[in-house]
């Protein structure tokens, strides 16, 4: 079974996603309904979920926020964004993150989400076909305008150890008392990480490094 959170902030589209799934899939189920980034993370602190189906627009945080919180406290949680902000800057903010799947709220297809849930379960990105052809757009400008490239660096033992209990969702004070050291001394190997990446969040660290196999899933 595929659980699946659904935050978007309209109670009568999420009633029409829930009907348009419940009767399709046998095996992907609603386990919980928010309107509200804060609803959401609320939630999380007593329900499982494999999939959170996020919509862009909401009232007390962005999307995008609620993303990169997403990927920093629950790494192995997979994000299918479904909205109709679909611009070259929301979705290039997005594929950043590291999300899974994008769908456009504008697509005619009911049975879309159903395919893109499997598909991400499956270990496969989705996106739309409206949001592919702004991928591509994001990615001629970024080759037009290329980043300098840079080798890939190493890592301590000691720092891919902190990067491994980040992904299993450890805060700084519980990996010091896991690896007997201080928690300055974690805030340091971390910040450490985060130059050598050049990047600004957990998440987004313990994405790169299950990407790049610095470290595994398990």
């Amino acid at each position: 079974m595929i659980n699946v959170i659904l935050v978007d902030d309209h109670v009568l589209f999420r009633i029409g996603i829930i009907g348009s799934l419940a009767g399709v899939y046998d095996d992907i189920r609603i386990v919980g309904e928010a309107g509200s980034g804060s609803e959401l993370f609320k939630l999380l602190k007593t329900t499982e979920a494999d999939v959170v189906l996020l919509d862009i627009m909401l009232p007390d945080m962005s999307g995008i926020e609620i993303a990169r919180r997403l990927r920093a406290e629950y790494p192995l949680m997979k994000i299918l964004v479904l909205s109709a902000e679909n611009t070259a800057d929301t979705v290039g903010a997005l594929l950043d993150i590291g999300i899974e799947g994008f769908i456009s709220k504008s697509s005619g297809r009911v049975n879309e989400i159903g395919e893109a849930v499997h598909s991400i379960m499956n270990g496969l990105e989705y996106f739309g076909k409206d949001i592919s052809a702004i991928i591509y757009k994001v990615y001629v400008a970024r080759k037009m305008n290329p980043v300098s490239s840079a080798p890939k660096p190493e890592f301590t033992p000691r720092e891919i150890e902190i990067i491994s209990l980040c992904r299993d969702g450890l805060l700084g004070k519980d990996i010091a008392n896991r690896l007997f050291i201080s928690p300055r001394t974690v805030n340091n190997h971390k910040k450490n990480i985060f130059e050598k990446l050049g990047l600004h969040s957990t998440g987004e660290v313990v994405r790169y490094a299950l990407k790049n196999k610095i470290i595994n899933f398990e």
